[in-house]
């Protein structure tokens, strides 16, 4: 079985999400153990302050490093160690290739960032593998945590209905996955492609991995600027 430990702010946001899906399919069999954390209850003062400002000065407040870290060792006395993930802006690009080592793994924590980020020191302490799921910035590292976690368990066998789903996909290899249709035959003027309706495998076979490379050779093409006129210490081409 698979744990994932998220540690948040907003757990009553995650609880919908968890519950459902393939999810709560992994759950309920018995795949995959799933713990919301508020580390806002391991806070020591009156007030439950999980922030402050930072050192040095600069916009917005900083996670306080004790909570957090407190929570992670309350969590690994009774668990044993995880491995620990921040969801972060700064953090390495997340890959499915990242997802298929994660799924193997026995206990992961995912951290939901807030605010300004965490003090560095924690993410130092415990070791913590930073992620981003994209070069853009969102309120906090619920989204981010859900779709590392998705990503991972769909690829634990047994999650999903069909083994093959999750090998025969986007990103899994070489090449993007190819264009898929299902019925009606015709629709609003569009058609299936007649290779797909000839039930000649090889021929069917070969459309695909042709769609496959046009598609990600598509995708990859640079967009092309709207500027014509490109900075002089830049070179056109």
């Amino acid at each position: 079985m698979s744990f994932f430990a998220i540690l948040t702010l907003f757990p009553e946001a995650l609880e919908p999400y968890v519950g459902s899906g393939i999810l709560r399919v992994a759950r309920e069999k018995g795949l995959l153990e799933i713990q919301l954390v508020d580390f806002r209850d391991f806070t020591r003062d009156r007030h439950r302050t999980v922030d402050d400002r930072p050192f040095g000065g600069g916009p917005g407040m900083l996670l306080k490093p004790e909570p957090i870290a407190e929570c992670i060792e309350w969590l690994e006395r009774r668990h044993g160690a995880f491995h620990k993930i921040a969801l972060c802006p700064s953090g390495k690009p997340f890959r499915q290739a990242r997802a298929e080592e994660l799924r193997s793994l026995e206990r992961v924590l995912l951290l939901c960032g807030r605010y300004e980020g965490f003090d560095s020191r924690l993410l130092e302490q415990f070791g913590f593998e930073e992620l981003s799921i994209g070069d853009f910035v969102l309120a906090g590292g619920e989204i981010p945590a859900l779709a590392v976690l998705e990503a991972a368990v769909r690829l634990i066998p047994g999650v999903l209905g069909c083994a093959d789903s999750a090998t025969h996909e986007s990103f899994e290899g070489e090449w993007l996955d190819y264009p898929q249709f299902t019925r009606p035959r015709e629709y609003r003027g569009m058609k299936v492609p007649d290779v797909l309706m000839s039930g000649d495998h090889a021929a069917v076979a070969k459309w695909r991995r042709e769609q496959s490379r046009l598609l990600t050779a598509r995708k990859n093409s640079p967009t092309p600027s709207n500027n014509p006129n490109p900075p002089a210490n830049e070179p056109s081409f």
